[in-house]
């Protein structure tokens, strides 16, 4: 199994066009970015590949980091910065199998699978598959679960990634605060790469509206608000899972510029062998 993050970063990315802060600097001194989230799983066995979640920033993350296209997807919820570059299915792709939770969100009403088959409807190259919670399903050679996690006001889904043959494991958070349920933990457990959602450190917390939440015994804020875990959470999330390496993702640039990219916080382009 080769993971591929190909985008690391929020909404806006890193470096985000127009801001002239620190961080942003930074990366460009780097030549570093944290583009929209994204990751590709590659089966080195079948020569498939898996892309869970479709960043707006699709195209230039695969011409940036020399990945297959994809034999298939997980979308992990709608937000437009996990979702919106399937349209780049279009012309790009013959088949695109999407994969995506079957429950009916009480804030949208209906699932993660019908929203997707509802706004890309033109795409004949795109087929939605509807998936339960906790019920593995096989694509490209793995076995993926689906699980729930927290991120307010929707439906998300966190996901793990088994090769079946290997052993190897994969598992992402998904966008979520710390306040993920024991049974969704036990499905992500024991991973080879923890991909865990942090979007800035608990400090940040006194400038979210919400404060933070879930803390811990030293008092600091393993969730920011609502909807994302600090970084201090991502990483005791990945050894909540007794995770082999954890990498920080979703990373926003509001982090001062002499912590933004220290370890384990990950970049785009970094590639792991599980």
């Amino acid at each position: 199994m080769e993971v591929t993050l190909l985008g690391t970063g929020d909404t806006t990315g890193t470096p985000t066009p127009g801001c002239d802060c620190a961080t942003c600097a930074r990366a460009v001194d780097r030549g570093v970015e944290r583009s929209r989230f994204s990751v590709h799983v590659r089966n080195e066995r079948t020569g498939e590949s898996l892309l869970v979640d479709t960043s707006p920033d699709l195209r230039s993350q695969f011409l940036a980091h020399d990945c297959p296209l994809p034999d298939a997807a997980v979308i992990t919820h709608i937000h437009f910065d996990h979702l919106d570059g399937l349209g780049h299915a279009y012309r790009l792709l013959d088949h695109l199998p999407v994969f995506a939770g079957d429950e009916t969100d009480p804030e949208t009403g209906e699932s993660v699978a019908q929203t997707v088959r509802r706004r890309y409807d033109y795409l004949d190259t795109v087929s939605v598959h509807p998936r339960s919670p906790f019920d593995p399903f096989e694509t490209c050679g793995f076995e993926v679960t689906l699980v729930p996690v927290d991120h307010p006001p929707l439906l998300c889904y966190g996901l793990a990634v088994e090769d079946p043959v290997t052993g190897a494991k994969l598992s992402v958070s998904g966008d979520t605060s710390y306040d993920v349920p024991d049974d969704s933990r036990a499905a992500l457990a024991d991973p080879d790469l923890c991909l865990a959602d942090g979007i800035v450190t608990a400090a940040h917390c006194e400038y979210h509206p919400k404060g933070g939440a879930h803390h811990d015994a030293d008092g600091v804020a393993r969730t920011f608000g609502t909807k994302h875990m600090t970084i201090e959470g991502a990483v005791e999330f990945g050894a909540d899972l007794a995770a082999d390496r954890t990498r920080v993702v979703h990373v926003s640039h509001f982090l001062d510029a002499g912590e933004a990219f220290v370890e384990p916080l990950a970049v785009d382009g970094e590639r792991y062998d599980l």
